[in-house]
Order: C-alpha cells, then sequence, then structure tokens
C-alpha cells in the first residue's frame, strides 16, 4: 500500500466514523457494514471493467471495517455505560483533570474504565480534588448522548458516556494522585498557577494561561467575547498551532544537524504538552502530524502532507471512533486539510505578484504572503463548520489573523520561558514578563478594534446568509472542479461580494422597514427585548438562566445583525440572573451609553458587578426612582420605579415603549399584586403588545391587570425550565382577553414590526 492509499483508506474510515456518530441509532451499524462489503464485492469482480477499481475497492473496505469497529466499540464500551443510565445507583471512578468551578457548584471528569468517561456535577466540594483521586457516592446517571430529547456529540466525541449528578455523600480516597502517570496533570496546575504569580494584571495572566493550556476558566467575559467575534479563538484552543510553536521555541535551542536528537526531545515534549492540556483530539491530530514531519528526515522520505493527516486521523478514530463528530476535530482537520491543499499555491501566486528587486520588499511580500495564504486556505473547510456549530462568519478574521499571529507566537514562546524562568527566579520572571504583558494587551486591543468595526461579523440568524454560504461554496466548487479561468474566478469573486451586500441589506430591512421594531430574542429562560427606531436602540434586560445559552451573545448577534452600532440605554427591570447575567459579554461587544437600574437592595452583589463594568466600559448609570422618559428614533420610551414590595421580582421597573398609537409594555418579572398596584399608581394605555410578566408564571398576568391594558398581543419570553413556565392558567387569563399568544421557545425570535402612525 502506498502512502496515498494509506490516506484514501483514512478519510474513507473517518466517513463511516463520523456517518455512524451523526446517525441515530446502532442498530443499523451491521447492515451498514454488510452493505459496503457487499459493494467491495461487486467491484472486485468487477475490477477490470472498472477504471478506479482500486481506490474504490480501499474506500468501500475501509467503510465496512469502520461501521464494524464503530458496532464493536459501541457493543463494548457505551452500551455497559447507557444500560446503568436512567437510575441513581453508586458510581466510582479516578479523577482525571482539575476541577472545574460552575454556577450549581462544581464538576470533574473520572474514568470508570480505560475508554469510558464521566462528568459528575456536584457541590463545590469536589473543587477540592486531585488528580488521581479515587471519587465514589451515589448519583442519578444521565446518558450523554442523548440530553433534553436531543442526541449530542459534544461529550461522546470526548469519550464521555455518562452525566452523573451527585444524590448524596461523595467521598475521596488516594489512590494513583501521586502516580508518575498523572504527572503532567499535576505539571498543568503548576504552570497555571505560575502565571498567575508572575503576572499580578488578570488578563495578562488569563490570556497566557488560555494559551499555553487551553484553559479559559480565567479570560475575562469581555475579552473572551471580542477575541472570539474577531476570529481569534484558535488562540485558546490549543492544537496545530500550538504545537509549531513550542517545536520552533525547541528548535532555537537544539542542533539542527542532529535530526535523531531533535525528533526525540520534540516528540517527548510535543506528548508531555498534550498529556498536560487533556489529550483533547485536535492537540493529538497536531502532535502526531509534528512527530510525521520531525521523522521524515531520518525515514529519508518526501513529505506527504495528505498521508500524513490521514494517518493521524486513523489513530485517533481507532481510540474513539465517536471523535469524528468532535466540533473541535473537525476544525483542526478542517483548517489543516485546507492548507495542505491549496496553501503553498495561494502563497507562491501572491509572491508572484511582486516582482521588483527590493530585498526587504521581497521578504515582507513572502512573510505576509506565507501566513495570509495560510489563514485564507484554512478558512475554505472551517467556516461552514463554524456557521454550523457557533453561527457566525467572521469577515474580517484574516485581517485579524494577520496582525495577531506573529504577537501571539511569539507571546506563547516568551510566556512559556518566562513562566520556566518563575520556577527558578520569579522576580526575573516577573521583568521577563513585561513583554508578554505587552504583547497581550496588543493582541486584546487588535480584537476590539475589529470588533468596533460594522460588519465585521455576521451572524446565521440572518437566513440569507446561509443561503449565500451555499451559494458561494456551489461557485468554489465550480471554479475548482472546472478549472476556470482567472477571469471566471473574478466573475465569481464579484458575485459572492454583490450577493454577501445583498443578503445583508435584506435582512436589516426587514428590521428597519416601520417607523419602530420590538424583537424578543430568544434566550431560553429569560428575557431580552430589543427595543428599536431610526438610529436609536434600547435593551430591556438580557439575561438566561440556560447555562448552554448566552443571553449576551444572542443579544449582541442579533444588534450586529441589524447593523446597529450602539444602544441608547440599557435597561434591567431587576437583578436575578435570568435578566442580567448575560450583561457583560454584550458590553464587550455593543457600546452602551446608559445603563438604567432599580435602586433597590440587592443581596447577591449584582449591582456592584454592573456598576463596575459600566465603569469599565465608559458607561453612565442612571438609577430610576421616578418615572424617566426617553425618546428612541420616534419612539418614546417611559420608564417606571419600582411599585411593588417584597422580594426582587416585585420591586422592578416597568417600560413602556410607545410609537403613535402603538404601546408595548414590559413588566419584568412581578407578580399580579405588584401589577394591580401599577395600573392603581399609574394610567397605563391600552396597549398592543404585552411581554409576559415572570415567563408566563401563574403569578403573574393578573386578570384585572389584563383588563385594564387590553394587550392584542402576548410574547412570552421562556426556555427550558423546571418550573412549569408557562402555566396554562396565566395562558388561559391571557386567552379570556382575546390576546394572541407568542412563545420564545416555540417561535424563536419574535419581531414587531410597527408601521406608520403606529399601525
Amino acid at each position: 500500500m502506498d502512502m496515498r492509499e494509506l490516506a484514501t483508506v483514512a478519510f474513507s474510515f473517518a466517513a463511516g466514523s463520523l456517518t455512524a456518530a451523526l446517525l441515530p441509532g446502532d442498530s443499523w451499524y451491521p447492515w451498514a457494514a454488510l452493505g459496503a462489503a457487499a459493494g467491495f464485492a461487486a467491484v472486485y469482480f468487477l475490477r477490470k471493467r472498472i477504471a478506479c477499481a482500486k481506490r474504490a475497492l480501499l474506500i468501500l473496505g475501509a467503510l465496512s471495517v469502520a461501521f464494524l469497529y464503530v458496532w464493536g466499540y459501541e457493543t463494548a464500551v457505551c452500551r455497559p455505560v447507557k444500560a446503568l443510565c436512567g437510575q441513581t445507583r453508586e458510581f466510582s471512578g479516578i479523577v482525571m483533570d482539575e476541577p472545574v468551578e460552575t454556577e450549581q457548584g462544581a464538576k470533574v471528569t473520572i474514568c470508570l474504565h480505560p475508554a469510558a468517561r464521566a462528568v459528575v456535577y456536584g457541590e463545590a466540594e469536589l473543587l477540592t480534588l486531585k488528580p488521581g483521586q479515587r471519587l465514589s457516592g451515589t448519583a442519578r446517571w444521565q446518558d450523554a448522548s442523548r440530553i433534553r430529547e436531543d442526541d449530542i456529540t459534544t461529550f461522546t466525541s470526548r469519550g464521555v458516556y455518562a452525566l452523573l449528578y451527585v444524590a448524596g455523600p461523595v467521598m475521596a480516597e488516594t489512590a494513583m494522585e501521586h502516580s508518575i502517570w498523572f504527572t503532567p496533570q499535576r505539571l498543568c496546575r503548576a504552570v497555571k498557577e505560575m502565571a498567575g504569580r508572575v503576572w499580578d494584571d488578570p488578563a495578562t495572566a488569563g490570556f497566557v494561561t488560555a494559551e499555553l493550556t487551553g484553559d479559559r476558566s480565567s479570560i475575562s467575559q469581555g475579552d473572551a467575547a471580542v477575541i472570539d467575534q474577531a476570529g481569534l479563538a484558535h488562540l485558546f484552543a490549543v492544537s496545530g498551532l500550538h504545537c509549531a510553536f513550542l517545536v520552533t521555541l525547541l528548535g532555537f535551542f537544539l542542533p539542527k544537524r542532529r535530526p535523531g536528537l531533535v525528533f526525540g526531545i520534540c516528540t517527548g515534549a510535543l506528548f508531555l504538552y498534550a498529556l498536560m492540556v487533556g489529550m483533547t483530539a485536535s492537540v493529538v491530530r497536531a502532535c502526531l502530524m509534528q512527530v510525521f514531519l520531525l521523522a521524515e528526515p531520518l525515514l529519508r522520505r518526501e513529505r506527504d502532507s495528505i498521508t500524513v493527516l490521514g494517518a493521524a486521523l486513523l489513530l485517533i478514530l481507532l481510540v474513539n471512533p465517536y471523535a469524528a463528530a468532535g466540533a473541535g476535530l473537525q476544525l483542526s482537520f478542517g483548517a489543516t486539510l485546507g492548507m495542505v491543499l491549496w496553501s503553498e499555491k495561494l502563497c507562491k501566486w501572491m509572491r508572484g505578484c511582486y516582482r521588483g528587486n527590493r530585498k526587504w520588499l521581497r521578504r515582507e511580500v513572502a512573510f505576509l504572503s506565507a501566513n495570509l495564504a495560510a489563514t485564507l486556505t484554512a478558512l475554505v473547510f472551517t467556516v461552514p463548520l463554524t456557521a454550523v456549530y457557533f453561527g457566525i462568519f467572521t469577515l474580517l478574521s484574516p485581517l485579524s489573523n494577520l496582525l495577531a499571529l506573529p504577537a501571539a507566537s511569539w507571546n506563547f514562546m516568551v510566556s512559556f520561558l518566562t513562566v520556566a524562568l518563575g520556577f527558578v527566579f520569579l522576580p526575573a520572571a516577573r521583568i521577563a514578563g513585561v513583554l508578554s504583558y505587552c504583547m497581550v494587551h496588543y493582541v486584546v486591543w487588535l480584537a476590539r478594534m475589529v470588533n468596533a468595526l460594522p460588519w465585521h461579523a455576521l451572524y446565521l440568524n440572518n437566513r440569507y446568509l446561509i443561503y449565500w454560504l451555499v451559494y458561494v461554496y456551489v461557485l468554489l466548487g465550480a471554479c475548482l472542479i472546472g478549472k476556470a479561468r482567472p477571469r471566471a474566478r473574478i466573475l465569481a469573486g464579484s458575485l459572492a461580494v454583490l450577493t454577501l451586500l445583498l443578503a445583508v441589506k435584506l435582512h436589516s430591512g426587514v428590521y428597519r422597514s416601520g417607523t419602530m421594531s420590538a424583537v424578543a430574542v430568544d434566550v431560553g429562560q429569560g428575557e431580552c427585548i430589543l427595543l428599536h427606531s431610526g438610529n436609536d436602540a434600547v435593551l430591556v434586560d438580557c439575561g438566561s438562566s440556560n447555562t448552554y445559552i448566552s443571553g449576551g451573545e444572542r443579544a449582541a448577534d442579533t444588534i450586529s445583525g441589524i447593523g446597529i452600532g450602539k444602544l441608547s440605554a440599557l435597561v434591567l427591570t431587576h437583578y436575578h440572573a435570568d435578566h442580567t447575567n448575560g450583561v457583560a459579554k454584550l458590553m464587550a461587544r455593543v457600546r452602551v451609553e446608559e445603563l438604567w437600574l432599580p435602586d433597590i437592595d440587592d443581596a447577591f452583589g449584582v449591582k456592584e458587578r454592573l456598576e463596575s463594568l459600566a465603569a469599565q466600559n465608559g458607561t453612565a448609570v442612571r438609577y430610576i426612582r421616578r418615572m424617566e422618559r426617553m425618546a428612541a428614533g420616534a419612539a418614546r420610551l417611559t420608564v417606571y420605579p419600582p411599585v411593588g414590595t417584597g422580594d426582587m421580582n416585585e420591586q422592578g421597573l416597568t417600560v413602556l415603549c410607545s410609537a403613535g398609537d402603538f404601546d408595548l409594555l414590559v413588566t419584568g418579572d412581578m407578580a399580579g399584586s405588584t401589577e394591580k398596584a401599577l395600573i392603581k399608581q399609574y394610567d397605563l394605555p391600552d396597549v398592543e403588545v404585552l411581554v409576559v410578566s415572570h415567563h408566563g408564571s401563574k403569578y403573574s398576568s393578573d386578570s384585572a391587570f389584563l383588563e385594564a391594558i387590553r394587550p392584542e398581543a402576548a410574547i412570552i419570553c421562556v426556555g427550558e425550565n423546571s418550573y412549569g413556565h408557562p402555566t396554562q392558567e396565566a395562558m388561559l387569563r391571557l386567552a379570556a382577553v382575546g390576546a394572541a399568544i407568542y412563545r420564545t421557545d416555540q417561535q424563536g425570535d419574535i419581531l414587531v414590526t410597527v408601521g406608520e402612525g403606529g399601525k
């Protein structure tokens, strides 16, 4: 078997594994294997009549083996764990990494047996655990491949097949925490702690920790948001970039004339690094490829990057075939495949654009060509993947990467050496850390500048953008398959740009077609209402209690998709998390001129955190103690102070937005008794749209209140919850006054457009 045949087998095996991981059920695996085997037999007997019979045999044979292998893996590894799910029973396993703090307490990954892991969710006591300890207790077992009635691959792609929710006391026992096998985890923890000691600035320490280890927990939400939006998230997703940085750093100290020594030291360092950062599929792929490339001088073979990529993929899938469905693996392999196929050709073409004799200019052109070609070709396969997984297409990522990657690469190497120096002589490390401080703040500053540019990124809540992506990839495929001439490629590129502008214009036009618009943004179990008229926009609340949803990100996506550059005001009705916990990410991406807050007591410290966020982002804070009014384009906003007593829900603000004869009312989470106090104290008009109180709680939407305001439509901001929202009682009261009911959990984002005169 030659090298390209190995690549064919590897990619076919991966295709079979991915198909098995994505399609529901597992009873069809042996039948699919049998079908591929039948195809193999048919091609074999007709091989003399088929031009590419050998390649077809390799593909069909690899597919058959893949389906059989996944079936065997499912039977031997997954089913024994899944059989325990749906029960409350005992568990026991070895802690595999450092515990992570969650909103409800903590979580930690344990190894149930060599091929299967589980994530344990419990109280904050889990934070005291160390890798290598044995954790035992009683928990409710949940199948990690099926959550909320949906088939997911997030956990199974990492070898996690059960989620364990602690239902009693847990016990940690001495087991392997001092074993040599857990040295990488202890070393990783030491690196994180040393970074915190070297850099007093939390922003620098968090950035360095994330870049060296992939742990983003120490980065502020604001910095993380702008870096992601600028297309620089891969700086913290340890993969080929980081392995290349590490090999480059080692290359400064190793003799180039002794390839055997270089191979041995770099291979050891790479796999120690992979163990430190968690052996994710992307970093394993990168390490394997680097090892294969380092071995080429020893084997005296020419570089065949496609085969090396295929071999790395095959090795990963033999360990866990479900890894093929992981977003990290797909993005890592997609980026690498694009660079392998086209980066060198594109770089050569770019360098050829300058034919002058100035050596310094030729060097600069070569540098820019290499970096830009790598970035552009990496996007070929990753753009559709990021669109599917994250709902974003970052237009300016080539620019941000071109400007940030040189600093990021040097920062990785300098920070690595600085942390190492910290273990020897901390004062010297702190002095050396000044250079990292400068580079980190440059990258964050650059990300913020990119985010400040209009249309720096587009979001898949724009359905026209989905059609555009399909159209562009059809054009790209036609150009590549048909070997189009330069003139045809220029025409295809021009059409792509023009249709992109059209897609953006059509989407923003939907929200700008009337006097004003209101959008109930789907943030799950939370509330977020965008009010927009002309060039002014106001957001009422921004939060979600569903941990898998970022209210701030969704709000910012909606705002950016419309083309709004800033918010005149952000009004928070009260301080509960499902109305406020998205503010940090929102402010990181969207400029907010004023923050309007209720002047009430807050026992959770939310008010202080919001004041701090406002100060950091240059946002003025206004406490509402009496009725306040403001103009928002052609609309008028009236904000009423708290009228109730009791818990925080009853002391919230009320917002009335009016445009002509149209009125929309937002009442936060107040109960019926406070709703009655509101209409008693203020003369409210009949409203066309009511944003229903407290997500449709049975205590909200009082009949007397509804009779007073007579809403024509009712919007319920609701998502997955354990409270039974929206309740049947509230729905019946709304129906009794003739209100048409709309729900974000059923309709998604709900758009209300107001025409001339409030029609």
